[in-house]
């Protein structure tokens, strides 16, 4: 098992700002041409499942290499939490996806990972894959636009991309992540996939889920239903996990699509994550859902001692922006 190290680094090529500037371009075009469709909205994660309050308690007595940040020292922080399919269509639930889990964790104090003076929150974007389907994010990138525009646009980009040959290994890959089954939103661990500074170490995140849930098969179909029932009636508490960089050759910081192992760099327990019983219904239901649909979720969002590291972190940075803009979130 190795030991949280500091000697991380990130490799910043030549031309990087101009390619990513193309992709927000790129992006924003997309996302205008769903947005026609759908109605404004997100580039990805377009379409919310459900908005919800929450409390992030960071805890006492943590390591030395943990306490910066946000977990400097404990204390509870009052949070919003967006629950969303990641397609870039609104699609039923029962269609294969990625889910994301979005925190935006609220009252924080430090300089802001953007240079721009005082942090507003510390947000965290977590998936519910242990690592990207990509190393980099002109591949991702690449992936995102020939998809928007179809089936067949999609598959002749990836035998032009990749070969023939490549071409159907990745789908057989790519389908197989996208066809795991997803249980639900209480009953799986999310990740950040991608790194983050800790002050000066580098980690990923994962939110493990409440014990003793069990997984409700008729859920697949509405997955915000399932767990309106669940807040309802009662309590869910999360835990909030750091893994620390240990080497660049078992954790490395610019391949993005490295799941870093647990037995080189095991998870810290960090803080608990509570989705108190809520009411969802009503007036102050839909005024929560407006909030946090009409809000930033922004892995930028957040203190300099948790800045985003790592090219496609970078890559987001720019895209991420635009597609705010575009949209007009508050």
């Amino acid at each position: 098992m190795g030991q949280p190290s500091t000697a991380w680094k990130e490799d910043i090529r030549p031309g990087e700002g101009e390619r990513y500037a193309q992709f927000a371009r790129d992006l924003d075009e997309m996302q205008q041409r769903k947005s026609a469709r759908y109605g404004n909205g997100r580039a990805l994660h377009r379409k919310q499942l459900l908005a919800l309050r929450a409390s992030l308690e960071v805890l006492p007595g943590l390591p030395s290499h943990a306490r910066h940040g946000l977990f400097e020292r404990p204390g509870v922080h009052e949070a919003l939490v967006r629950l969303s399919n990641g397609s870039m269509d609104r699609g039923s639930d029962r269609e294969p996806d990625i889910r994301g889990f979005a925190i935006k964790v609220l009252g924080v104090h430090g300089p802001s990972a953007l240079g721009s003076g005082e942090a507003g929150s510390q947000d965290f974007l977590l998936i519910n894959q242990t690592a990207f389907a990509f190393a980099k994010s002109d591949e991702f990138v690449a992936l995102v636009l020939a998809a928007s525009r179809g089936k067949g646009a999609l598959i002749k980009h990836l035998f032009a991309a990749y070969g023939l040959a490549g071409g159907l290994r990745f789908i057989a890959r790519f389908g197989a992540v996208m066809a795991r089954p997803f249980s639900g939103f209480a009953t799986e661990p999310f990740h950040s996939v991608l790194p983050m500074a800790c002050g000066p170490y580098a980690v990923r995140v994962r939110l493990s889920p409440p014990p003793g849930q069990a997984p409700d098969a008729a859920a697949k179909g509405d997955w915000a239903a399932d767990m309106r029932r669940r807040v309802a009636r009662e309590a869910l508490e999360y835990e909030l996990q750091l893994q620390f960089f240990t080497d660049e050759a078992q954790t490395p910081i610019e391949d993005a699509s490295v799941d870093w192992p647990e037995s080189a760099a095991p998870y810290l327990t960090v803080g608990r994550l509570t989705l108190p019983v809520q009411p969802l219904d009503g007036d102050s239901g839909r005024q929560l859902e407006t909030e946090v649909e009409a809000a930033m979720f922004d892995p930028w969002s957040g203190l300099m001692d948790h800045r985003p590291l790592g090219d496609v972190m970078r890559a987001r940075k720019v895209a991420y922006y635009h597609s705010q803009r575009s949209r007009q979130a508050t």
